[in-house]
């Protein structure tokens, strides 16, 4: 890198704020697990756009998981106790997987606990074996379909 790529470079990097923690952001920020278990990361919009975004991580094992949740703040509120209320039902459903309660950490930032990991003598779950099944017949009714 040349010395004025990288003054360009350093000089944008220090002005960066940190997402989340300014009075100004859109969103509110729910931790699920530290960031020190991950080295990349990547965001991606969930449902509509601008509505709920879900920031995963890369683990050094090459697996991906769900870092953290970005939820709009016109689509949750907080509520006396520090606790962060989901208003729009779609987002309510997409964040199941969060277990207990969102309570505040600083700012526009929460922490949640994951769900719970499920032991590998347990699966396939009966929800597993339910969509496992739907799965094949959707396949083979197309394969009759394509085949007149």
């Amino acid at each position: 890198m040349s010395r004025r790529g990288y003054a360009r470079a350093r000089s944008e990097g220090l002005s960066r704020k940190r997402p989340g923690i300014d009075d100004k952001s859109r969103f509110y920020r729910i931790e699920v697990r530290p960031k020190s278990e991950f080295v990349a990361f990547r965001t991606q919009d969930i449902g509509k756009k601008n509505g709920l975004e879900r920031i995963t991580g890369k683990r050094s094992s090459s697996s991906w998981d769900t870092a953290t949740w970005l939820v709009e703040k016109n689509r949750a509120h907080v509520d006396k106790s520090g606790k962060l209320i989901i208003d729009d039902p779609q987002d309510k459903t997409a964040l199941k997987q969060i277990r207990g309660p969102i309570m505040h950490k600083k700012g526009d930032v929460f922490t949640a606990k994951p769900r719970k990991n499920i032991k590998e003598d347990a699966k396939p779950t009966t929800i597993q074996r339910r969509t496992q099944a739907y799965n094949i017949q959707k396949t083979q009714r197309a394969r009759r379909i394509f085949r007149k």
